[in-house]
């Protein structure tokens, strides 16, 4: 493959991207679109979804917006198959969907509460990332891209069940690297600390926790979601060829 090839373009390119009404997820997907991609959009709610999708246009990129929860494997299956049928491929997935109801020590947790997030978080990534593997290899390859958290590698008081659920995200994007390579797919994980969304609300509008976290931190502020949308353009693109298997952290230097 010659050099001049290796490009963040991602013109011709179908990506599909879960959580992708706002935050992260909306962030990717205009970053995406700007790269030349053609662009799918889900969550739970269609409203805030076609708000996503009429910027995606306005970028002159085909756009769908398609509803579905992460923890309904036949909404994910549906998902898919009107993206194969609107678009006719998915080159790109990124699993961005993500649930964390509730903060506490883990021997607080109830069973309840488990399943939702592990269910969300892993169980949806493992099912979308299958189904739409699926796809991919009967086309000749493909890439899949993660969201994981720094919380998947060092755990944080009070986030236990949510750090467990991306580190799960973590093995699950080195065991799917694994066995895709010989079809073309490539699989990644970007994995931010605190990034400046709704989401994350409760942990960046705290002051005293975030005055602690901010000693740890060689970059002293927090991630905006654009940033984290520049490292899965870098991973769903050519400029990352070579790159599978890994996770890119984006933490400003929290977990040196």
């Amino acid at each position: 493959m010659q050099a001049a090839s290796l490009s963040l373009s991602l013109a011709g390119k179908v990506a599909l991207i879960t959580g992708g009404s706002r935050g992260i997820g909306r962030a990717v997907a205009l970053t995406f679109a700007r790269a030349g991609a053609d662009v799918a959009v889900s969550s739970r709610k269609l409203p805030d979804l076609e708000k996503v999708a009429a910027e995606i246009r306005a970028e002159g990129r085909r756009a769908l917006a398609w509803p579905a929860h992460n923890r309904k494997p036949e909404e994910l299956r549906t998902l898919v198959a009107k993206v194969t049928a609107e678009f006719g491929r998915i080159d790109i997935l990124v699993n961005n969907a993500a649930t964390s109801p509730l903060m506490g020590p883990i021997t607080e947790m109830s069973e309840e509460v488990y399943d939702q997030i592990m269910n969300t978080n892993l169980k949806g990534y493992f099912i979308l990332s299958q189904l739409v593997a699926r796809h991919m290899m009967q086309q000749g390859g493909g890439v899949i891209v993660n969201v994981a958290s720094a919380g998947g590698l060092r755990p944080v008081r009070g986030m236990g069940l949510y750090c467990l659920s991306k580190a799960g995200v973590i093995m699950l994007t080195r065991i799917l690297a694994l066995e895709l390579g010989d079809y073309g797919i490539r699989v990644n994980a970007v994995a931010p600390g605190v990034v400046q969304t709704r989401f994350s609300e409760t942990l960046w509008k705290n002051e005293a926790l975030m005055g602690e976290y901010m000693k740890y931190m060689p970059i002293k502020r927090i991630a905006q979601p654009e940033e984290v949308a520049q490292a899965a353009l870098y991973l769903a693109s050519e400029a990352s060829s070579y790159v599978t298997g890994h996770v890119l952290v984006l933490d400003g230097g929290s977990t040196v």
